[in-house]
């Protein structure tokens, strides 16, 4: 790269930093007053006219500076070589905040807090997937004789819970029997690895438990094994009312989504499934790069968490494209970090 090509990035990403401040367009003049570039207004103004040129600045008014564009906070992110970490004392009061938790939803109701308290920006934490879990214990509970309740916990902590009804009445006995089988074909297995075990208890219950066994096994092999993952917590969203001018007018579009949140939800999945190594895993997505017409002018932050190497939910925050995109993703990777030890007992 030539020292012109150089001292461009190094002008984009004084315009980025700036601009992400202070939210005015910025001018050559302010640059070399700010910054350290080592050269005149006049070349400043030179080399503002090539990024213009080339799509990474733009003009929003006639005799103003200049904003960047999506394409120059992508060029911004892109030439973020290594994230500063986050303070030993920062580090410190995440580790003590999550660890205060009493269970999962409190270890998510947690970390979703301490983001948007972070980032200033609205934290999204995805629960656990069932497909990368693993059984730690499945228990059948007698509601009613035609009715039984299934609790089903992972090592990730999720605790999910169906009730079957039973075309007969099941007597005590024979609801230990069942809780004893699908219990033990279950335990210690990946819920993706579960549904052929669970199948194969059918030919090893005794008559008289058949039909309740065919029951249970068909809920959980329909319902939790293969359930989709569509459960988040969200926090932060009034955080967005204090940008409320980034987004032009599109901002209620990016509350329905929230709202809704099947759109956040493909995204922190595609996050989780794609995982980039560059940032510490962290991915992120600028404005039109999220492919998603109802958070246009959004951008999103996120990262995978788990432990051993698998990656079992995702977790981010969605803000503005005007976004301090460094200590956003020092804040994201951090607290992913500790949610993934915390959820594997370390």
């Amino acid at each position: 790269m030539s020292s012109a090509s150089d001292r461009r990035t190094d002008v984009l990403r004084a315009i980025v930093s700036d601009y992400i401040a202070s939210q005015e367009p910025v001018g050559s003049k302010a640059l070399v007053d700010r910054h350290s570039l080592g050269v005149s207004s006049a070349t400043i103004r030179n080399d503002m006219a090539v990024l213009e040129a080339e799509g990474f600045i733009v003009q929003p008014h006639t005799s103003s500076g200049r904003v960047p564009t999506e394409k120059g906070y992508r060029h911004f992110v892109d030439s973020i070589e290594e994230i500063t970490p986050l303070s030993r004392a920062e580090r410190r009061a995440i580790r003590t905040f999550l660890e205060g938790a009493v269970d999962l939803d409190d270890v998510l109701r947690r970390a979703v807090r301490m983001l948007s308290q972070l980032t200033r920006q609205v934290a999204v934490v995805q629960y656990p997937s069932l497909d990368r879990s693993t059984v730690r214990h499945l228990e059948i509970v007698s509601l009613t004789p035609t009715r039984l309740l299934l609790v089903l916990i992972t090592d990730t902590g999720r605790v999910d819970q169906r009730q079957v009804e039973l075309a007969t009445p099941l007597l005590d006995e024979h609801v230990g029997e069942l809780r004893t089988l699908l219990g033990e074909a279950v335990a210690g297995k990946r819920l993706s690895d579960a549904s052929e075990a669970l199948s194969a208890t059918q030919d090893k219950a005794r008559p008289e438990c058949r039909d309740a066994v065919e029951r249970c096994v068909t809920v959980l092999v329909g319902t939790l094994v293969e359930q989709p993952d569509d459960r988040i917590v969200l926090g932060g969203t009034a955080n967005l009312t204090l940008s409320a001018a980034d987004f032009e007018g599109s901002l209620q579009t990016v509350l329905e989504a929230l709202e809704e949140q099947v759109v956040i939800l493909r995204l922190l999945s595609a996050a989780r499934s794609v995982g980039q190594g560059g940032l510490g895993g962290v991915t992120v997505q600028i404005g039109a790069e999220t492919q998603q017409a109802e958070i246009r002018g959004a951008s999103v932050v996120s990262s995978p968490y788990g432990s051993d190497g698998y990656a079992v939910g995702g977790m981010g925050v969605l803000g503005p494209t005007r976004m301090d995109y460094r200590g956003t993703i020092a804040s994201v990777a951090a607290v992913a970090h500790y949610v993934g030890e915390i959820l594997s007992g370390h």
